[in-house]
């Protein structure tokens, strides 16, 4: 199976075809509005927040999900790394609502309707299909699910002020006051409130009570797993009421669903390239650069959708811009995935992962050896164990500095999944089943016997045998 065919079939069968699903959500929603030309008032008959009770449910039932697969509860590891979490919020939170606003207002200056739709698209973060985006790309898990719930916050915090700002205050100080939209805080904030606010407490008190009783496994492998696909099922059901209600004009405007699609296109590529070699210039992993940019260039269509619904009706030009979103993320992002691992290759050294036990001797030692001899800007090594120690066993310590290496001040690391995944080689030294087991990730086991409390003379033995398998893995490699 080629390398492209591989990544497209992790995807579930909805994520892997979403462009024609929303196609043909569009085709369906438009023979009903043909079949049953007073729809539209009909769903009128019953509103919240300004909108029809049927698409507000279709709006609360594509948000739930997604935020249900919010893990609140890291964001107290945020300080951790503050610096690359403080890198995220500003390509989140100040360079994307600016990129997108400048290619609006540039390539669309003649149609205000569509723009504000973008505007509205640049300001609500992604915080669901980047896990998947993400996940592909083999980036941090646990970095990529902090970034999403820190943005979950973010929304509810900013998202009204700085539509208001973008929207109403901005195009004033840039002498262009006639287009703007004067549009109250409040209206925002409201709309955000109901469309996110709710589905967000909801989200978290579904997660927070069914992982109290049920346990956390039980809800990520039987509630999420049958609950989180529905979010694109509700993302479909608006689509097709949607253009129930305009389908007719959209399908005559064909140049504008193009028009739409070019700012989304650059601003993609404009926002994953920039803040991808800025996180590689910041001296960031490829697993935390390729989280935090896909994190930056994905987007929550289905908030923008929400609010631009509710500011401005269902069948609204700027409903109609949140719409074409997705259908052009879903082939944007697939292509980015390929790109970032391409640049995996080309700007990333390899990382080969030693693991033992305790990870203070035989994983000490190859590391370290394989770090002298490797050349660096082809591969590094890490070690850890399933059960770290304390410190480097004494015996290793002693041994290695004979040979000018110094492990006095290495600390052993606890071998995690994540940890794992970073990896293009895991060598195990002892951990058996223990070690984790990475679908794809090359493995090798080496038989070396552990050098904890042998003699000096063992031990020199034991170090002169890693030396050599590891000489022998560099050759083979290709990483002198």
């Amino acid at each position: 199976m080629s390398p492209t065919a591989k990544i497209v079939a992790r995807l579930s069968v909805i994520d892997r075809f979403l462009p024609v699903w929303i196609f043909v959500a569009m085709g369906l929603g438009v023979a009903l509005g043909r079949l049953y030309p007073a729809i539209g008032p009909m769903l009128d008959t019953v509103k919240v927040g300004g909108v029809s009770l049927p698409i507000a449910v279709g709006l609360f039932w594509m948000m739930y999900p997604v935020l249900a697969k919010v893990r609140y509860g890291k964001l107290g590891s945020v300080g951790a790394n503050g610096k690359l979490f403080t890198t995220s919020l500003v390509f989140n939170w100040v360079i994307g609502p600016i990129v997108m606003f400048t290619l609006a207002w540039l390539l669309l200056p003649d149609l205000p309707h569509y723009r504000t739709g973008l505007i509205l698209i640049g300001l609500a973060r992604c915080i669901a299909m980047v896990l998947i985006w993400n996940m592909l790309a083999k980036g941090s898990n646990e970095v990529a699910a902090l970034l999403v719930a820190l943005n979950s916050v973010f929304q509810i915090l900013f998202y009204s002020v700085l539509g208001w700002f973008y929207l109403t205050v901005l195009p004033g100080w840039l002498g262009a006051e006639g287009t703007a939209f004067h549009i109250s805080m409040w209206a925002i904030a409201k709309s955000v409130l109901i469309f996110l606010g709710l589905p967000l407490v909801a989200g978290a008190a579904t997660r927070g009570l069914l992982v109290h009783s049920k346990g956390l496994d039980w809800y990520e492998s039987h509630f999420l797993s049958r609950v989180g696909p529905t979010a694109l099922l509700g993302l479909l059901y608006t689509i097709v009421l949607m253009f129930a209600m305009q389908g007719d004009k959209i399908v005559s405007l064909p140049l504008d669903v193009v028009r739409i699609s070019i700012p989304l296109v650059l601003y993609f590529a404009i926002m994953f390239g920039s803040s991808f070699f800025i996180a590689k210039k910041l001296g960031f992993s490829y697993e935390d650069t390729a989280s935090l940019s896909f994190t930056a260039a994905g987007n929550n269509f289905e908030l923008a959708i929400a609010v631009s619904v509710g500011l401005f009706g269902i069948a609204s030009g700027e409903a109609l811009a949140g719409v074409v979103g997705p259908l052009i993320e879903v082939p944007a992002l697939l292509a980015l995935v390929y790109l970032s691992l391409w640049l995996q290759r080309r700007l990333f050294p390899k990382t080969v992962l030693f693991a033992c036990v305790h990870n203070a001797g035989r994983s000490q030692m190859a590391a370290a050896w394989f770090n002298e001899l490797a050349d660096p800007s082809k591969a590094i090594a890490i070690s850890a164990g399933t059960e770290p120690g304390a410190r480097v066993h004494a015996e290793v310590v002693e041994v290695m500095k004979e040979v000018g290496i110094d492990l006095a001040a290495g600390r052993p690391t606890f071998l995690s999944d994540d940890l794992a995944r970073t990896a293009s080689l895991l060598i195990t030294m002892g951990c058996g089943e223990a070690c984790p087991v990475v679908p794809g990730l090359r493995r090798d086991d080496w038989p070396l016997e552990d050098p904890k409390g042998k003699p000096v003379q063992r031990v020199r033995e034991i170090r002169d045998e890693v030396r050599a398998r590891v000489e022998a893995l560099i050759g083979r490699e290709g990483l002198r």
